[in-house]
């Protein structure tokens, strides 16, 4: 049955359109524009009460039943555990899974979405004191995934990429409007074409979120 996929064209829910091709899981795009207000829509409100794309809608849910899920991690991690992939069983595996997962929940979206809001605001002290901010944050970000990928071809585990490297793609996919250029990140870089040169990884950015 088709997965319902509210959602709207930003690293969020670029993070479930790549996580969604890669699992083979059949999907409709429900955009919800952001920028007209629909997010606050009771519609919508009533299975993500954040309102906050992306959530979906699974009319075969666990026995079953439909289930609605919002939040893009704990989506990513429902997805994975529905279809058995890109989530190892063994706790041990699973661990830096999780572990670099909440490092991208925590920070790496946080700090450049403020990149983002900043670049936006007028000229003056404010824009000043928080692109500085956030902007050195980011790129201190982006130099523990750089160091964390060093002699890896992924991010949390050995074999395959993991719904960590989903979650952190949908983000570095906006490095240029973060104005972190990969140049001194070699093993970003590499990660990134890596993650970008999977067949299932293109269609997810290629699908029209709206």
């Amino acid at each position: 049955m088709t997965i319902a996929l509210h959602t709207w064209n930003t690293p969020n829910g670029r993070k479930i359109s790549v996580a969604l091709e890669e699992m083979g899981l059949p999907y409709e795009v429900k955009v919800v524009d952001i920028t007209k207000g629909q997010q606050f829509d009771p519609a919508f409100l009533a299975f993500s009460p954040n309102n906050r794309i992306p959530a979906i809608v699974d009319p075969d849910g666990p026995g079953g039943a439909p289930i609605t899920v919002f939040e893009s991690g704990a989506i990513l991690l429902y997805l994975a555990e529905k279809t058995g992939k890109f989530l190892p069983a063994d706790l041990r595996a699973r661990v830096p899974v999780l572990e670099w997962l909440m490092w991208q929940m925590g920070g790496f979206g946080p700090m450049p979405g403020q990149v983002h809001h900043f670049l936006m605001q007028p000229e003056g002290p404010a824009r000043d004191y928080g692109l500085a901010r956030y902007h050195a944050e980011t790129k201190r970000l982006y130099g523990v995934l750089d160091r964390r990928l060093a002699g890896r071809d992924f991010v949390a585990t050995a074999d395959g990429p993991s719904v960590a490297d989903f979650a952190i793609l949908g983000w570095a996919w906006r490095h240029e409007r973060h104005q972190v250029p990969f140049d001194d990140l070699p093993n970003v870089a590499a990660w990134y074409a890596r993650m970008m040169d999977r067949p299932a990884v293109r269609r997810g950015f290629e699908v029209s979120l709206g």
